[in-house]
């Protein structure tokens, strides 16, 4: 299946449009979409509907789509990381044409009379090719899953093996499957989709969290930093703080995720972390440790204080042990009991650049938005090259 050039033509043209209309589109797409299939709330986070931040990130990959429709492999990332989400979700080829009628229902919606048939059938085709892609993907996704030993399609059943508290934010959960076989491996900085129905909820809930350690075959652990207040309170992170308990069984989907370290590199790792951004980080610095790898590993991470600063222990022993890694901390606002950081204040990386400034490091970091906007722009600031940046947002996409 290919697009024809009259469409193509007709959905450059109108992306400006798209943009400019954009959320108002995508607030009223999944409006139109939970009220006439509510099963769908099974699916996606209400949080991000209340903060807009989902709609704000489709309306984003509706018009990124628009202005590259003549040029689609330079969508080809972004299409990796969402069809990895979706298989993390167990979006299945059903969804699509139902996704599909109420997006073209939003689009006529707002534009009014602008919105000619001309232009719905333009766009209605550019979605059925789009959605071929992502089942094609998806798909592809799902088999590799369960190829693997240990391996698995949609969901699996796992036991809370132990909680630990890491922080006054964080804890740790660690699950074991409920058959008792092997579990898949992973590539560090993946994560896993856990699917839970609170009791205060009439819909299931899944949430993606990183893996926080390195691949074992046995066990998975994921680290869970309590989210949010009032309207934005993270059901799922407070769920699991407050009543998840050694013994409970949850549904696990397979690892899954394109923000991965590559093990078979044998370049310098330089890996930065704010906050609750450690759980992927964290995983890769325990992943190359255990693999012996010799090359310069820089570990920086940032914290409010020592209360909320999680694996600090772990880390200085890595470091200890460990010639080649290098960890620097930054506490913004250290306590006065606190003495696990090496400088007070927001990150400021022109202060380390001489010890993480490595020809031909990978840079690898997770964080705030915030965050990450600055390490971003210091990396390139510095002429790093763009292949050697990689970056993960927790929730729904941003380009930073």
């Amino acid at each position: 299946m290919s697009l024809s050039e009259k469409t193509i033509s007709i959905v450059k043209a109108t992306a400006p449009v798209l943009a400019e209309h954009g959320e108002a589109i995508t607030r009223y797409f999944y409006q139109r979409m939970f009220n006439n299939n509510p099963e769908l709330l099974n699916i996606f986070n209400a949080t991000n509907q209340k903060t807009g931040r989902q709609q704000a990130a489709l309306a984003a990959a509706v018009y990124g789509y628009a202005a590259h429709i003549d040029d689609l492999g330079a969508l080809s990332e972004a299409v990796q990381r969402i069809a990895h989400k979706h298989a993390s979700f167990n979006v299945k080829p059903e969804h699509y044409p139902i996704v599909g009628e109420n997006l073209l229902a939003a689009v006529a919606h707002v534009l009014g009379d602008a919105a000619t048939d001309e232009i719905i059938d333009a766009w209605g085709e550019a979605y059925q090719f789009l959605a071929s892609i992502f089942i094609e993907v998806e798909e592809g996704i799902y088999k590799e899953s369960e190829s693997h030993q240990g391996g698995w399609r949609g969901t699996r059943e796992f036991r809370v093996a132990s909680k630990v508290k890491e922080s006054e934010l964080i804890t740790s959960f660690y699950f074991e499957p409920v058959d008792g076989k092997p579990v898949a491996d992973f590539k560090p900085g993946q994560y896993i989709g856990i699917y839970i129905t609170p009791e205060n909820s009439e819909n299931r809930c899944i949430r993606q969290y990183s893996l926080s350690d390195a691949a074992n075959g046995n066990s998975y652990r994921i680290s869970v930093k309590r989210e949010g207040a009032g309207d934005t309170l993270g059901m799922i992170s407070n769920y699991l703080h407050d009543h998840a308990q050694e013994g409970d069984v949850v549904e696990l989907s397979p690892p899954a995720g394109d923000f991965f370290l590559d093990t078979n590199n044998d370049s310098p790792v330089v890996l930065l972390s704010g906050g609750v951004g450690v759980t992927p980080v964290l995983s890769m610095l325990n992943t190359l440790t255990a693999l012996n790898k010799s090359e310069p590993i820089r570990f920086v991470h940032s914290a409010m204080n020592g209360s909320v600063h999680a694996f600090s222990d772990h880390v200085n022993a890595l470091a200890e042990k460990c010639d080649n890694v290098e960890k620097v901390v930054f506490y913004d606002k250290p306590a006065e009991s606190d003495q696990d950081y090496d400088h007070v204040g927001r990150t400021d990386l022109s202060l380390i650049r001489e010890e993480i400034e490595i020809p031909g490091a990978h840079y690898y970091f997770c964080g705030p938005l915030g965050y990450m906007t600055m390490v971003n722009e210091t990396l390139q600031g510095w002429g790093v090259p763009s292949e050697n940046i990689h970056y993960e947002v927790f929730g729904p996409h941003k380009d930073i």
